[in-house]
């Protein structure tokens, strides 16, 4: 069976080092969306990157701050809910959002 349906796809950005509550903040941020009952999220690790600071964020050997992206694809309003949650966590980062269409697939037993 597939399902489509319109969505909106959140991607936050921060750097590894950042923390919540002495645990990694992209930990807290999953735990959240999890609390929320959101679709879905998945935290992906960067080569290397730069924000708003021109700090750069990569691995090195001693210590690594590599950029972080959390993706979270929801309906609207759910990601509405989200937002704010995740804003209060974040020292710095940035968030974008942008309309998706959403197709779920799943398939039955013997499919």
């Amino acid at each position: 069976m597939r399902q489509t349906q319109s969505a909106e796809i959140l991607r936050i950005h921060i750097s590894e080092s950042d923390r919540a509550q002495g645990k990694p903040l992209y930990e807290a941020i999953v735990a959240k969306c999890r609390e929320l009952k959101m679709a879905g999220a998945t935290v992906f690790r960067g080569l290397e990157g730069y924000g708003e600071n021109a700090e750069m964020h990569k691995g090195h050997l001693v210590r690594s701050d590599c950029p972080i992206v959390i993706t979270v694809v929801d309906a609207a309003d759910n990601i509405g809910r989200l937002i704010p949650a995740v804003a209060e966590m974040i020292d710095t980062g940035v968030m974008a959002t942008s309309a998706v269409e959403m197709v779920r697939v799943q398939k039955g037993p013997g499919v």
